[in-house]
């Protein structure tokens, strides 16, 4: 009993190296669980109620007004300007094809109107530089004159090392799930087929993780399998995936032994697909959580 009002106290587990805070919340839990007993007590009597509950306020607003900090060291980010609108480069990025010419590549395909255009048989081009886990952005056109079905239909794909993310004319052309536009070749489907029809212009935006390989006696062991993350004209389609080892056709995929950096490359596959702006960031392998270098506390 306080002062004619009843109250019930529940327990509040103890916030480390914060003995004020535990306190605070003595009251706040204090507070919430007030009930008045006699509503036709004298207003004085209310007065004090109402007093009471104001402190219980404002203890509860103190409370809230804590910030939780984790003790994690955490360096500051840089600060990158973003593409002037969707699909335009940010400002750390390595620009791969701009529609001006192919110095970033080992060799030449046709240029046509700002378009880099693979030429058939001339054979698939690679990056001059080599890259590890990365952001790619690419747009892309399959022919707008419709020739062949299935695999034979606007083929080609983007390879980082031997692994490959699918480029194929999907629009009504029917194929095996895991070969058709935005597969992981030979390993997982889209989960939605987000393709657009022959001769428009579709975008992919493409998360490669690399794998750490260890090669011991010609052994390959698999320290951290590679992952990808595929969107498809802004949608969704491979949401993290973890390889199984190299995209092949002829056999099961299988980790096989390479350098921990690789060339892009873009597939000669008979088809004379369209490509331009495409760009490139290198990223962190993985997303490493720092340790503390104190206990979390509350900053006032």
């Amino acid at each position: 009993m306080f002062g004619g009002i009843s109250v019930i106290v529940t327990p509040m587990p103890s916030i480390r190296n914060s003995l004020p805070l535990d306190i605070v919340w003595f009251f706040v839990m204090l507070g919430l669980h007030v009930k008045v007993r006699n509503s036709q007590k004298e207003p004085r009597m209310l007065k004090r109620t109402s007093a009471f509950v104001l402190f219980i306020l404002i203890a509860a607003t103190f409370v809230a007004a804590q910030d939780w900090r984790s003790g994690i060291p955490w360096k500051k980010p840089e600060v990158i300007t973003p593409g002037a609108k969707p699909g335009d480069p940010p400002s750390d990025a390595i620009i791969l094809f701009d529609g001006s010419d192919m110095s970033e590549w080992n060799r030449e395909w046709s240029i046509e109107n700002g378009e880099l255009v693979c030429v058939p048989g001339r054979g698939s081009i690679s990056t001059k530089r080599t890259f590890g886990s990365v952001q790619l952005h690419l747009e892309f056109a399959t022919p707008a004159e419709v020739s062949g079905r299935g695999q034979g239909r606007g083929n080609s794909g983007v390879f980082f090392g031997p692994y490959e993310v699918q480029i194929l004319d999907s629009y009504e052309n029917e194929t095996y799930p895991d070969g058709q536009c935005a597969s992981i070749y030979k390993q997982v489907p889209p989960l939605v087929n987000a393709s657009r029809p022959p001769g428009e212009w579709q975008t992919y935006s493409i998360i490669f993780n690399r794998p750490e390989l260890k090669i011991e006696d010609g052994i390959v062991y698999v320290i951290r399998p590679g992952y990808f993350t595929v969107f498809h004209n802004g949608v969704l389609v491979v949401n993290r995936h973890q390889l199984l080892g190299s995209t092949l056709f002829n056999r099961p995929s299988v980790y096989e032994a390479h350098e921990p950096t690789l060339p892009i490359r873009l597939q000669d596959h008979g088809n004379k697909i369209r490509f331009r702006n495409i760009w490139v960031r290198e990223i962190p392998d993985t997303n490493v959580r720092l340790e503390p270098t104190r206990e979390p506390y509350f900053q006032q």
